[in-house]
């Protein structure tokens, strides 16, 4: 499924230029998702149906969350995460797990007048937030970003396509994180870079404690005022269940990367794995 700019339904590879080049990104963006989008499917997306319908769910009041829970600083991580990404004026990038198009957002800013970018996720109401949020802020810049449901276990894209690729709180999410990263390779260009920001497991056991103190007495009771106490639960398992960063690194090695490294920020509380092709 794609969306572009100003709802418009184009082909992957449709161009879309930008006239100037926007300066920063807004904090603060509350719009609620368009009725029924034009989508068109590009294939299957394998995930956790459960997972797929948490975001599904929590997309109204996502980006108020991240700015109330992260007391902003999560705009300051996706800047990082951009910035590491080496994207570069002119660049075609990618960013998986793009929610409400943060990232999207910084690439675009980034690629400037003739550069591309995806923004792919698995939700469509994450997804039409973004493009509501495209339209409303109006800047010509971002007319170069279209949106893309898929599969990042299963991207819809050729290979060797982009110059940069992020990815912010997703491979935590995916159900096969190796898989993730081999379809990241393949589509990445010879001697680029992946960017993946996400919560760091540390193997540290007072910032352990300290993440695990965070989520139950303030992101949970947070996210129980919009009636998503249930919902938010989860972040302590996934963080549990998820790799550190030495693993991270190891593991975007086995797949093919030739170099990778995983920087702690805030910290140790969150992670940004960096993989060369």
């Amino acid at each position: 499924m794609v969306y572009a700019a100003n709802s418009n339904l184009l082909p992957y590879n449709s161009p879309a230029i930008c006239n100037r080049m926007a300066s920063s990104l807004p904090l603060q963006l509350r719009l609620p998702p368009p009725t029924n989008p034009p989508f068109l499917r590009h294939r299957p997306i394998q995930c956790a149906a459960d997972r797929q319908a948490l975001f599904n769910r929590i997309a109204p009041v996502y980006d108020n969350l991240n700015d109330l829970l992260s007391l902003g600083q999560h705009r300051i991580w996706k800047r990082m995460a951009v910035s590491w990404s080496g994207a570069k004026a002119g660049d075609c990038v990618l960013d998986i797990c793009c929610g409400s198009g943060d990232l999207a957002f910084l690439l675009s800013e980034r690629v400037g007048y003739d550069g591309k970018v995806t923004g792919l996720d698995f939700s469509q109401e994450q997804l039409s937030i973004a493009s509501s949020r495209q339209n409303s802020l109006s800047k010509p810049c971002y007319n170069n970003i279209e949106w893309v449901e898929g599969d990042a276990l299963n991207l819809p894209f050729s290979d060797g396509t982009f110059d940069a690729i992020t990815m912010g709180y997703g491979l935590r999410n995916v159900v096969d994180k190796r898989k993730a990263l081999e379809e990241m390779l393949r589509v990445l260009k010879q001697g680029s870079k992946v960017s993946i920001l996400d919560f760091n497991k540390t193997t540290q056991p007072i910032t352990a404690a300290i993440q695990e103190w965070m989520i139950n007495n303030i992101v949970v009771p947070v996210a129980s005022g919009y009636g998503l106490a249930e919902d938010y639960k989860y972040l302590s398992k996934s963080i549990n269940e998820f790799s550190t960063g030495k693993e991270l690194e190891e593991l975007a090695l086995e797949v093919g990367f030739s170099t990778s490294r995983h920087y702690e920020i805030s910290g140790g509380l969150m992670g940004n794995l960096v993989a060369s092709r």
